[in-house]
C-alpha cells in the first residue's frame, strides 16, 4: 500500500477561524493515526480575494496549535508553469476549449453549461478554458464520512472552467494537479467542498491519475446556520489559548477531552487525541453548530 499522505490547504483570504481549525485538525489526526505524512499547501491563486500577510499568519496559527507539518509548504502561486503544462495537455487531448460565456450566461442556462462554445475555436485571450464533460459521465465514490456519493456530471455541472477569463487558474485545476503531484492519498476537508470533488475526480481520471480517498467532515455553522467564514464575521483563532481551541474542536469531532488532559499543552493534547481518533466518532451530516464564542 502507498504511504498515507494527507494535507491541509487553506486559502489566504484571512486568518484561520474555528471552522478552519476543525478541517486542519481532522486531516492532521487522520494522517498521524495512520502513521502518514501531513502537508500544508497554500492555495494562493486568487489575488483579488487574498489578504496581505494572511499566509504567514495562518502558518503561525497552525504552529501555535501544535499542528506541525511535514516538508516545505507548497504555494500555488509558484506553480504556474506546472498548471500551464496540464492546460496544454488537456488541449492536445481534445478535452478542453476556450469559451466566452459569462456567469450571467451560465445562470440563463440553469447553472449547467450547455457546451455552446465547443467547436468554435476561440482564442485564449479574453476567454475562459473549459474541460469537456462527455454525455453519460457518472462520478461515484465512497466518502469516509458522508457515504456513497454520485453525480451525473454532464447534467449536474456540464463543461467546467479550469482557467478563468481573467487569467487566473481555477481552483479545480490547481487542486487536482497538486494532489497528484504531492502524492496525496487522503483528502479530509469540510463538506462545503463535497461538490467540488466530482470535478476534481473527473480531472484526475482524465489525466490518468489515481484520485485520493475523500472524507468530508461536517462544517461548523453559526446560529443563523451559515458556515463560519470571514464574510460571516467568524472570529480569528486566538493563538494565545490554543488548548481551549483544541478542546472545543476535539469535542466537535467526537473526541471530548477527559480529566487526564488537564494541564496538557497543545502538543500533548494532540498526541493524546491521535491515539483516540476514530473516523466513526465524527458526527454525521453536513453541518454542526460552532461553539458560542467562535
Amino acid at each position: 500500500m502507498p504511504q498515507y499522505t494527507g494535507r491541509f490547504a487553506p486559502s489566504p483570504t484571512g486568518p484561520l477561524h474555528f471552522g478552519s481549525l476543525l478541517a486542519a485538525l481532522a486531516s492532521y489526526l487522520d494522517a498521524r493515526a495512520s502513521d502518514g505524512r501531513w502537508l500544508v499547501r497554500m492555495e494562493d491563486i486568487d489575488p483579488p480575494r487574498e489578504m496581505p500577510g494572511a499566509a504567514s499568519l495562518i502558518l503561525r496559527q497552525l504552529e501555535a496549535h501544535g499542528l506541525v507539518w511535514d516538508g516545505p509548504v507548497l504555494y500555488q502561486s509558484q506553480r504556474a508553469a506546472r498548471y500551464e503544462s496540464v492546460i496544454t495537455r488537456l488541449l492536445e487531448q481534445g478535452d478542453a476549449y476556450y469559451c466566452r460565456c459569462s456567469r450571467s450566461d451560465l445562470k440563463a442556462m440553469g447553472g449547467t453549461y450547455d457546451g455552446r462554445c465547443r467547436g468554435r475555436g476561440l482564442p485564449r485571450r479574453g476567454n475562459a478554458l473549459r474541460v469537456q464533460v462527455p454525455p453519460g459521465t457518472d462520478i461515484d465514490f465512497e466518502d469516509i464520512f458522508q457515504g456513497a456519493q454520485h453525480s451525473a456530471l454532464d447534467r449536474d455541472v456540464g463543461d467546467f472552467v479550469v482557467l478563468r477569463r481573467d487569467g487566473y487558474y481555477a481552483y479545480q485545476l490547481a487542486v487536482a494537479v497538486d494532489d497528484a503531484d504531492q502524492g496525496v492519498s487522503h483528502v479530509i476537508r469540510g463538506s462545503d467542498l463535497l461538490d467540488s470533488t466530482f470535478r476534481q475526480r473527473f480531472l484526475l481520471e482524465r489525466l490518468g491519475w489515481v484520485p485520493p480517498v475523500y472524507g468530508h467532515i461536517p462544517v461548523a455553522v453559526n446560529r443563523q446556520g451559515q458556515k463560519l467564514s470571514k464574510q460571516n464575521l467568524a472570529r480569528s483563532l486566538n493563538s494565545h489559548k490554543p488548548e481551549q481551541n483544541l478542546y472545543q474542536a476535539l469535542e466537535a469531532l467526537g473526541i471530548p477531552a477527559s480529566v487526564e488532559c488537564g494541564g496538557m499543552d497543545a502538543q500533548g493534547l494532540l498526541a493524546w487525541a491521535v491515539g483516540r481518533w476514530r473516523r466513526d466518532c465524527v458526527p454525521g451530516g453536513l453541518a454542526i453548530p460552532a461553539p458560542e464564542d467562535t
